[in-house]
């Protein structure tokens, strides 16, 4: 039972992948990382030794783990609270997680981050699909504050190489289509998002995506959906914000309703 400085796995859980989630901060130290060096989806790394130089740059609330959710986590969350900043502690730290078979992002699959400890990623204008359910699945379960560059297409490789940021979404680079899976599939592959309801939703995505309405009833009703933000925004980032909430939608569908149905009442006789 978590004390009230602390939050459990199951309650952490269950707001990971909904725009509620708290800011996530992991202060294993490098020991600990190195032996397993996966993250907390939509969490970033910071040296507990120098929680008062960056905790100006936190905004509440934050949940702080380190290997099984002792010194390191609650000595940072208690500087943070002394500094004004609304802190708890994850209930066995990084360690109760993986136990807890909480989903776990392999460090290696992140980009390297900007000066502002964000990954910056780059592909073509005017999304419609796949370039909106994408952004939504890394600020949602990998960076939350990862910011996305929509350019001409003929322009993506050289922005990437320009900018530092990571291409997705168009041919002959490692974040795209493979085969008959689309760009979504495979970023729940690669950073070990795997959950029913991800892989749920990544059907839907897919079928509307690649023009298959028939890998899920709800395809169509994405596709026109989609089709219908792009025709709304001239604004890619504007687009993209309205985005977010049409997938935290379907993401929350596929967790929780998807045994749910709704009828009108009918009339009472007589």
């Amino acid at each position: 039972m978590p004390s009230f400085l602390e939050i459990s796995s199951d309650k952490l859980n269950r707001i990971i992948g909904t725009p509620n989630l708290p800011t996530i901060i992991d202060v294993r130290n490098d020991e600990d990382f190195a032996a397993d060096p996966r993250l907390v989806p939509g969490s970033t790394r910071r040296d507990y030794r120098t929680v008062a130089d960056w905790a100006g740059e936190v905004a509440g609330p934050v949940i702080v783990l380190c290997q099984r959710g002792q010194k390191l986590a609650h000595g940072t969350a208690a500087h943070l609270r002394a500094l004004g900043v609304e802190a708890e502690v994850l209930e066995g730290g990084f360690e109760g997680w993986r136990d807890a078979k909480g989903i776990l992002v392999p460090d290696v699959k992140l980009p390297p981050r900007d000066a502002r400890g964000r990954t910056v990623w780059v592909t073509r204008a005017r999304p419609k699909i796949d370039r909106i359910a994408c952004p939504w699945l890394i600020r949602r379960f990998v960076d939350p504050s990862a910011v996305f560059l929509f350019v001409p297409a003929a322009e993506v490789p050289d922005v990437a190489d320009r900018f530092n940021a990571v291409p997705f979404d168009i041919e002959n680079v490692f974040w795209s289509h493979r085969g008959e899976l689309c760009t979504f599939d495979t970023m729940i592959e690669e950073f070990g998002l795997k959950t029913e309801p991800l892989l749920h939703l990544a059907t839907i995505v897919r079928g509307a995506d690649t023009a298959r309405p028939d890998l899920a009833p709800e395809a169509p009703g994405l596709l026109a959906a989609s089709l219908g933000l792009s025709r709304m925004f001239n604004d890619d980032l504007a687009q993209l914000e309205a985005g977010m909430l049409l997938y935290d939608a379907f993401y929350r569908w596929c967790r929780d309703a998807t045994d749910e149905t709704h009828n009108w009442p009918n009339p009472r006789k007589g």
